[in-house]
């Protein structure tokens, strides 16, 4: 494998680029991140995954948004991850546990699909409805059916954490517009210590919601994997949905599985984009 060898997947439009921290011969700085991501003078993406040592799985990743900021999990992240690990040799096992900043993650190669594209399951690791863990600044234990105002427009908001926060909002009706006006806003409201993801969902019937994503970092996404976990995991606690759910975003589709003790599994495709070695007329400045 030549250095600064990467590999560009996605995850239903969700797109991440992966590199191994043993294999790169730059600084990943948050400059560099930036760069890469950038469509303009990178490569461009949602993000980046870069393999890293564990001592406490078979594998570590850190996960980073385009604006150079390092998310605790990311749904999708994990099963392009998981894909690149199986079909690059690094593993033979259909079965392997993951560290993330978010916690230890295990996932399944479940089967090939169109060819190599993958399915693969991922256990997420328990909903945390608790607004101190979240973290949520309100008094109450939990933030669920609360009110807060942005500019003109009050929203009804539910929160939990999958790892990472999430604030969920439930509409009648999906509108985008809506979803890229107020997504930064409430990502960034002062409620919020750590900032949030955000969803706006319509439930569609017991099985099924639609919704779409503004993720923490990145801005207005066509799938996130933890997003539709944490979907699926409000919905259910509010009696709204089953506990098994498909959740349809513009990039495509995830089922999402919850037990009775919230512990969730995430199912879905990873297809790769392209693969290469980064120039070293873009690597020279981060050395």
């Amino acid at each position: 494998m030549e250095k600064n060898f990467f590999v560009k997947s996605h995850g239903l439009g969700n797109e991440y680029i992966i590199l191994d921290s043993k294999n790169i011969d730059f600084k990943l700085s948050k400059d560099a991140i930036k760069t890469i991501c950038n469509t303009h003078y990178g490569i461009g993406s949602d993000g980046i995954l870069l393999k890293t040592p564990s001592q406490k799985a078979d594998f570590g990743v850190k996960i980073f948004n385009p604006d150079g900021s390092e998310a605790e999990k990311s749904g999708n992240g994990i099963r392009i991850f998981s894909k690149f690990l199986y079909d690059y040799k690094y593993t033979h096992k259909k079965e392997f546990t993951i560290e993330t900043k978010g916690g230890i993650v295990k996932a399944k190669i479940e089967k090939e699909h169109h060819k190599k594209a993958k399915i693969i399951t991922v256990e997420m690791g328990k909903a945390e409805f608790s607004s101190r863990k979240i973290p949520v600044s309100i008094e109450k234990e939990e933030c669920i059916g609360e009110k807060i105002k942005i500019n003109d427009k009050e929203f009804e908001i539910n929160c939990v954490s999958i790892g990472n926060p999430h604030c969920v909002i439930i509409v009648d009706k999906i509108d985008e517009t809506e979803v890229k006006k107020y997504g930064r806003l409430i990502e960034n409201h002062p409620i919020f210590p750590n900032k949030t993801n955000v969803q706006f969902v319509k439930p569609l019937n017991k099985n099924k919601a639609e919704i779409r994503i503004w993720e923490r970092g990145a801005g207005y996404t066509l799938a996130s994997g933890s997003s539709s976990c944490a979907v699926a995991s409000i919905l259910a606690k509010k009696g709204l949905t089953e506990r098994k759910i498909k959740i349809i975003m513009p990039g495509g589709e995830l089922k999402i599985q919850i037990d009775k003790n919230w512990n969730i599994k995430m199912t879905g495709e990873v297809q790769e984009i392209c693969k290469g070695t980064l120039s070293e007329e873009l690597t020279q400045r981060f050395k």
